[in-house]
């Protein structure tokens, strides 16, 4: 076993916080739990990006959809930072960690058609998705039944999304692309 370094220890000193779960097992949770974290910000952000360049003869409902979509996501970042603090862990501290971390990629286009915006964030979704699933799994390997409850609503959410963006680009009726 390693010797904690002195960072390590200013942090159980001043944030640490009482758990039954193993040092090693917090840290790896947190730090998934930061990763998909960012992930959330990202994707918050490129959604709203989209809500309010959204165009077309259809922008009514993909507005309305985005901005629901995006309230959804938003709701999660501060019980996933919340969570990884009450196991005794950290989070997030800055727009640059959160470019960091993160696997979902900026969109600084001028201009993006409808169906590319809708599209790009069911990929960007389903990236989420296999993410939530990756820290479950550390979860499972923590015994951290808590956050894996979490994630399992925020990974039913993620599908939702990832579903409702899928039929809403579907070419035509009863064809699966």
């Amino acid at each position: 076993m390693t010797k904690p370094n002195a960072s390590e220890l200013h942090i159980k000193e001043y944030l640490g916080t009482p758990t039954d779960l193993k040092a090693d097992k917090v840290k790896a949770v947190a730090a998934g739990l930061a990763e998909v974290l960012a992930d959330v910000f990202a994707l918050y952000i490129k959604t709203k990006n989209f809500h309010w360049h959204m165009s077309g003869r259809h922008f009514r409902d993909y507005h309305l959809l985005l901005d629901e979509q995006s309230q959804q996501i938003f709701a999660m970042t501060d019980p996933m930072a919340e969570r990884a603090r009450k196991i005794g862990g950290t989070t997030l501290h800055s727009i640059g960690e959160i470019g960091r971390k993160t696997a979902i990629l900026d969109n600084d286009a001028l201009y993006v058609t409808p169906e590319d915006m809708l599209a790009e964030l069911r990929e960007d979704n389903l990236t989420l998705t296999r993410r939530l699933r990756a820290v479950h799994d550390l979860c499972d390997d923590a015994h951290d039944v808590a956050t894996a409850s979490l994630l399992e609503n925020w990974i039913d959410e993620t599908e939702r999304r990832t579903w409702f963006l899928f039929e809403s680009t579907r070419p035509v009726f009863g064809k699966n692309d």
